[in-house]
């Protein structure tokens, strides 16, 4: 689990493909005094393994399946390339941000961004907008921020000058893709509550059956 509040930065200093799998290496400012073999770090919000790290020259590396490949961006990363990270929260800590599984939903793609104040305004397309509301939760690319507003499937958010100094959200280009992660609350609570029948509204019948007529 995360929590959506990017610690470091990282650049991709190499890609090995093996079979249908890539082991991508990254140099990074991230402190990786406390990590070692098998923890996990989000990679621009997706959960990876890191098969081994480094710290004396600053670099971890991690695999990447053939289907996170598919769902996420990372299959589309370039040696050179920077990448938000985050290692996994510690149970007792603050959380900062929402809670973030690093199991990406969507890939969005910017269709907007200008220059709102100091900051940026930035909208995203996504395939279903379901679980978005506004000044609701979303991860995007790791980071956690809140939704301005939702027209169908596109939604916009704004990044403060501090978000845009930590992360690469505002080198983004119109078109660009991004990886999208929807609330967690959200989706277990739809999971949890019974469907409920299209005549479930309380009519006269229903009250006098309860005893309030």
């Amino acid at each position: 689990m995360f929590t959506g509040i990017v610690e470091g930065r990282g650049q991709v200093t190499r890609i090995d493909t093996q079979g249908g799998f890539v082991r991508i290496r990254f140099f990074t400012d991230l402190d990786l005094s406390d990590v070692k073999q098998g923890d996990s770090i989000a990679v621009d919000g997706v959960c990876l393994t890191a098969t081994s790290a480094d710290t004396s020259n600053r670099e971890f590396a991690a695999d990447v399946s053939p289907e996170t490949l598919r769902v996420t961006t990372l299959g589309e990363l370039k040696t050179g390339e920077g990448v938000n990270l985050e290692k996994a929260m510690v149970l007792g800590s603050r959380i900062g941000g929402h809670m973030v599984s690093g199991h990406v939903d969507c890939v969005g793609r910017i269709h907007e961004k200008r220059q709102s104040g100091p900051g940026f305004l930035i909208g995203i397309s996504v395939d279903s907008g379901h679980y978005l509301i506004e000044k609701g939760s979303v991860a995007v690319d790791g980071v956690s921020l809140t939704v301005n507003s939702v027209q169908g499937n596109r939604f916009w958010i704004t990044i403060i000058p501090y978000t845009a100094l930590l992360t690469g959200l505002t080198q983004k280009k119109i078109n660009d893709r991004v990886n999208v992660e929807f609330d967690l609350i959200g989706k277990y609570i739809e999971k949890f509550l019974p469907a409920r029948p299209k005549d479930s509204g309380i009519d006269e019948k229903t009250l006098e059956k309860y005893g309030f007529m």
